[in-house]
């Protein structure tokens, strides 16, 4: 349904589970146990797995605090796109990516929910992507000193509007990581 013509394949995208990023993350390590069977039914159905790295003055490159999470383990086939702002297309070579692999549509995880998961997930429907949050595999910190609802209220919410998101020739939407099936093609 992705309104990029001949893109029928769909990938798996795994932003920011990072070592800094992860660290004071709600409910860590259930994400983390979520985005790793995520990976293995990507790669179990041969659907592509794309990391997402993130850049800044909290995570320098080549860092600790900038490496994945030690519970997942990269691939050498598998394309890492280095970020420097929210949305992973954004001055980054995701699309070039995904193009090369015909990815229309695409299942996201990982972090921060209330920055770089929605500015991904609206990124990707603008471009004309199909995208599906995965309600169970996203997390953030807790920002409530700040004036931000507590994480269980961001995720919550995020899964609310995300499950009813709709655009032109476009699908979004939530599901539980125990219900992804990455052996269901597109219709043609």
């Amino acid at each position: 349904m992705t309104t990029l013509t001949d893109r029928p394949n769909t990938a798996l995208l795994v932003v920011d589970v990072q070592n800094g990023v992860m660290r004071v993350a709600h409910e860590r390590d259930a994400v983390v146990a979520n985005i790793a069977a995520l990976v293995s039914k990507a790669r179990a159905a041969g659907v592509d797995v794309v990391w997402v790295q993130h850049s800044s003055e909290e995570l320098p490159r080549d860092s600790e605090t900038w490496r994945f999470v030690p519970e997942l383990e990269l691939r050498p086939s598998e394309p890492v796109v280095h970020k420097e702002y929210g949305d992973s297309f954004e001055a980054t070579d995701l699309e070039e990516v995904l193009a090369a692999r015909g990815v229309g549509r695409l299942v996201v995880a990982g972090a921060q929910t209330d920055a770089c998961i929605r500015s991904t997930l609206h990124g990707a429907i603008a471009r004309g992507y199909d995208a599906a949050l995965v309600a169970d595999a996203h997390t953030t910190e807790d920002l409530t000193a700040y004036g931000a609802p507590s994480p269980a209220a961001v995720i919550a919410h995020t899964n609310l509007y995300w499950q009813f998101q709709t655009a032109p020739g476009r699908t979004a939407g939530t599901v539980p990581t125990a219900e992804v099936d990455f052996s269901v093609k597109a219709p043609a």
